[in-house]
């Protein structure tokens, strides 16, 4: 999980959150990760992350069993068409493979049990290619446009 917060660390502009206990943020959130487009360091008030990387189970997603030991889901938005490219299994339990978001699949996001040798380097590939999708919308929406 580390490791895949360092690299998306060196993305030009990216603000990674990581939510711990005594801040700000909803004790849900702690020990999770989020990653945006943000080149002034401020959360973005209307743009969801582009990235997320998830700890344990929420009481509305429970699929991919993450809060047994050791678990960890990353989520990344790809956009339907680039979702529709990519071979996605069908478990969201599943570690290693590349699956529909189990709440947000239909919305083109996918995500990945613990990647590892199987997935770990598209993890990365998609985590840069969801965050030069998050700049351009970023760029869009300063000149004016959708």
């Amino acid at each position: 999980m580390q490791q895949i917060v360092d690299h998306v660390r060196t993305f030009e502009g990216v603000l990674v959150l990581a939510p711990e206990p005594g801040g700000p943020h909803p004790e849900i959130a702690w020990g999770d990760v989020f990653f945006y487009y943000a080149p002034d360091g401020a959360v973005p008030e209307r743009t969801q992350p582009y990235g997320t990387i998830v700890t344990k189970d929420y009481p509305e997603d429970r699929a991919s069993a993450l809060d047994a030991p050791a678990r960890f889901r990353v989520n990344i938005q790809v956009g339907r068409e680039r979702a529709a490219q990519l071979a996605l299994g069908e478990d969201p339990a599943a570690s290693d493979a590349l699956a529909p978001h189990p709440q947000y699949g239909d919305a083109g996001w996918v995500s990945v049990v613990n990647p590892g040798s199987r997935t770990a380097g598209l993890v990365l590939t998609l985590l840069r290619e969801a965050h030069d999708a998050a700049r351009a919308r970023a760029e869009r929406r300063d000149r004016g446009g959708r």
